[in-house]
């Protein structure tokens, strides 16, 4: 207790102490300010009681009893109301005479009596100052030019502080709750938006319908899907559509590309890891399974995940527990898993590359997404979908494609699938906006630069001709082309001392296609 206040009355020190716990207590704004100007009422002998904000060189009520309910809509300018700017400009609290011959701002209106305007007699006021600054003013009248006289400065000063104390900490709450519902707006947009992209599946062909099917079948069942397909197919996209159709849609997708985590932080970045944990844990931090808490875990590229951690996986799939690097006990997540991969994960398993019982988890249903190949009729559709969406960014007029250009896309082998599509629309719809008549609507064959290099990517001549192949004596083209196939193959898996994942990368093949192709060989590590 402080000197100033250890002498005051046992009920000035109750109010003090109720107002004090009234800082900490869960409350809106309007309540709290209410709260004060309720107390200072009782605190005081007066008729009316004001709690003002600053605002430039106004003051702006918050919270008023006793008078008009037209008060708090009402500015007081400061250079308008000599008795307001003494109450700012001082140091503690003020308390005017009553013969003092400055107007009191609330003459006519209390609310019990609007008639007479010489009814207020008796004035106190108290700044509310933070670090320095005033950033209220806390003000009390009475009709009685004596009301105030038995009260003590000290409890005053008390009084003054704990209004402004009440004020900061209000102003706080409300910083951080606008601060909060931003923040949650902008998390609610990027879902929203997360939601409208996983539901632009474009394609009318059979096999997009029964993809379409199998969403809305597995969407609400809760079951965890594996979804299969070639790089570029939108295996993304079904995952997002999967997740926007679910009783889930409102809580979040959480994303994790597999291929992207080295196994160092794999661990950490899936199940989180406590302060200490290893070096460079600075703060503990929680894992994507449990920020994915209630809503969707997205592991994209599902057949990158070494050994160690697919067991890992394994157990908080079985368990629904999640256990942080570094932390003695587990605790329970619900999370729905949607995995995806362009890999034969059949093959990885007889291959000893992927967990059988961890594939067996993840493939409670599976949805394959068709190649493009598979969908020729959706092509044009996709086509027209990207060039027009391309041509708003650019700025360019609506346009057209000529039945050529159709027919030259439609005939593509597309094996990068429909992100090959795309950049190859965005590459003939940029092509277009450099035309010197932008009006020109129309994008022709020749815009589509099917399987072309850009001149930077092409080699250079060395001068000298390539000597002339010739088929090996008896055989076949077809033949010939399959040993030479071998040979790389196996090369590829010298090198690389038989693993099948740097074979492929140094081929440009997925591994399962490889793995395909060499059985086919009858190539073995």
């Amino acid at each position: 207790m402080s000197p100033t206040t250890a002498n005051l009355p046992s009920e000035q020190l109750e109010l003090l102490l109720e107002l004090g716990m009234a800082l900490n207590a869960s409350l809106s704004p309007t309540d709290r300010y209410e709260r004060l100007v309720a107390a200072v009422r009782r605190a005081l002998p007066c008729d009316a009681a004001v709690l003002f904000r600053r605002d430039g060189e106004a003051l702006v009520p918050l919270a008023s009893h006793g008078l008009t309910e037209g008060v708090r809509a009402q500015r007081f300018t400061l250079s308008e109301h000599p008795r307001l700017e003494i109450i700012c400009s001082s140091t503690g609290p003020t308390v005017f005479p009553p013969d003092s011959s400055l107007p009191d701002p609330f003459d006519g209106l209390l609310a019990d009596d609007l008639l007479a305007e010489d009814h207020v007699h008796a004035c106190f006021g108290c700044p509310l100052t933070i670090e320095g600054e005033v950033v209220g003013a806390l003000t009390a009248d009475a009709k009685s030019p004596d009301a105030f006289d038995g009260v003590s400065l000290p409890f005053l000063s008390a009084l003054g502080a704990l209004a402004a104390a009440t004020l900061r900490t209000t102003g706080l709450i409300e910083a951080l709750e606008r601060e909060a519902l931003r923040s949650g707006q902008v998390a609610r947009d990027l879902m929203r938006e997360a939601r409208q992209r996983g539901g632009e599946l474009i394609g009318n062909s059979p096999a997009m319908r029964r993809l379409r099917e199998d969403i809305e079948l597995v969407a609400r069942a809760g079951l965890t899907v594996l979804v299969t397909g070639e790089t570029g197919t939108g295996k993304e996209l079904v995952a997002r559509a999967l997740h926007s159709a679910s009783p889930r849609a409102e809580e979040p997708l959480i994303y994790v590309n597999c291929a992207a985590l080295p196994e160092s932080i794999a661990e950490s970045e899936l199940f989180g890891h406590v302060k200490g944990a290893f070096t460079g844990a600075q703060t503990t931090r929680a894992g994507k399974l449990e920020v994915a808490d209630g809503g969707t875990l997205f592991l994209d590229e599902i057949g990158e995940l070494s050994l160690r951690v697919q067991a890992l996986l394994l157990r908080a799939l079985q368990e629904g527990e999640v256990q942080r690097v570094g932390a003695d006990r587990p605790h329970n997540v619900d999370v729905r898993v949607v995995a995806a991969t362009n890999r034969d994960l059949e093959a990885e398993v007889e291959a000893g590359t992927f967990r059988a019982d961890l594939y067996h988890r993840l493939a409670v249903y599976k949805i394959h997404v068709p190649p493009l190949r598979e969908r020729g009729g959706d092509i044009p559709l996709l086509a027209g979908f990207f060039a027009d969406r391309d041509r708003r960014r650019l700025g360019l007029p609506p346009l057209r494609m000529d039945r050529q250009a159709l027919q030259r896309l439609t005939r593509a082998e597309w094996p990068g699938n429909v992100r090959e599509l795309e950049n190859v629309v965005s590459r003939a719809v940029l092509r277009a906006s450099t035309r010197p008549d932008r009006e020109e609507a129309t994008l022709r064959a020749e815009d589509f630069a099917l399987g072309e290099e850009s001149p930077s990517a092409r080699p250079r001549p060395t001068g000298r001709e390539p000597s002339s192949p010739r088929l090996p004596e008896g055989s076949s083209l077809r033949e010939a082309v399959e040993l030479y196939k071998r040979s790389l193959v196996e090369a590829a898996l010298r090198r690389h001392d038989g693993s099948w994942a740097a074979a492929s990368r140094e081929l440009g093949m997925h591994r399962s296609n490889l793995f395909h192709l060499a059985k086919r060989l009858g190539v073995t590590a």
